[in-house]
């Protein structure tokens, strides 16, 4: 497919904040990172709900009737985009509550009850929202590569890991011990690296309808000598993006080194000297490298109407 730019921008951006949101309340409710307090967590959380918005504008851009976008709202039994559009608008005044809570908290340390409560709820809210959005992709039995539990499992991945690290930057500038969260970002972006590993094998096996499928016929193989239609249409230029397979490996090695490897090389040597300016440089480099995955993911994907050109 040729993926547009809006929706890299969508899926990138809103996925690091949505999982810069989750990771930030969840170690903030445990407790698990020394001389993080509410403070510090407000901040995160407002740097994540930014990403977020950035990135949900963003998705409106590829639309091709902005104005009926509301429709979808109506479709939540049926649709995961209207559930990711639900979920996502429920999220707002759910985290504008726990904000709240966490400016009162500021002085005393410590959270309400119902500030607890509303940073839960604003965590699930995130979590449902990158999951709907990987559902939107995997429901689709249309492209073989996306029909698996494995493409929304590599979107929860990467949002964690992607927010992990960037929550690590955070607490960097404001002075926080980043022994806890350098390491979890270590540990999550092995784990995210190993996923993508395990679904680039996954599609790289044969998979989906051919020609030969469709007319039920296994002794020779069919080829198309003439298209039904003259002209090149919608759909083969839409859902047939030929890109060189050699590009595509190339593209995967700068994904991995970039979204990957030395992200995570960086973030074991902040585990040991808490230099600010190498958790930088390792959120550049990850966001940049999930932009490259993102626009691979939108490539790689074959739709089924191009067995029907003989593609």
């Amino acid at each position: 497919m040729h993926p547009a730019v809006s929706v890299i921008l969508f899926t990138v951006s809103s996925g690091a904040g949505f999982g810069l949101i989750l990771m930030a309340v969840a170690l903030s409710l445990m407790g698990w990172v020394p001389g993080m307090g509410p403070g510090h967590t407000l901040v995160a959380i407002l740097i994540g709900s930014v990403l977020a918005t950035i990135g949900l504008l963003s998705s409106t851009a590829h639309l091709a009737n902005p104005k009926n976008a509301w429709r979808a709202f109506f479709r939540f039994r049926s649709s995961w985009l209207s559930r990711e559009g639900v979920f996502a608008v429920l999220f707002y005044p759910t985290v504008l509550v726990y904000l709240i809570s966490l400016w009162l908290a500021r002085d005393t340390g410590s959270l309400a009850w119902w500030g607890v409560l509303f940073g839960i709820l604003t965590g699930l809210l995130a979590l449902a929202t990158v999951f709907c959005t990987g559902m939107i992709y995997a429901s689709l039995r249309t492209i073989p590569q996306w029909n698996s539990a494995l493409v929304p499992a590599n979107y929860l991945l990467l949002a964690i890991s992607s927010g992990t690290v960037i929550l690590t930057l955070i607490a960097a500038i404001q002075g926080i011990e980043l022994n806890v969260l350098s390491g979890l970002a270590l540990v999550l972006l092995v784990i995210a690296g190993l996923a993508k590993l395990l679904y680039y094998i996954w599609i790289g096996k044969p998979q989906g309808p051919t020609l030969n499928t469709a007319m039920g016929i296994t002794r020779a193989k069919i080829k198309i000598l003439e298209s039904g239609q003259s002209s090149r249409s919608f759909l083969n230029k839409e859902f047939s993006n030929q890109v060189p397979a050699q590009t595509v490996k190339q593209m995967r090695w700068v994904v991995y080194l970039a979204g990957f490897v030395i992200p995570a090389i960086l973030m074991l040597i902040v585990l040991q000297t808490s230099m600010m300016v190498l958790t930088a440089l390792a959120v550049l480099l990850l966001l940049g490298g999930l932009a490259i995955e993102r626009w691979l993911f939108f490539v790689e994907a074959r739709h089924v109407v191009n067995v029907f050109y003989g593609q």
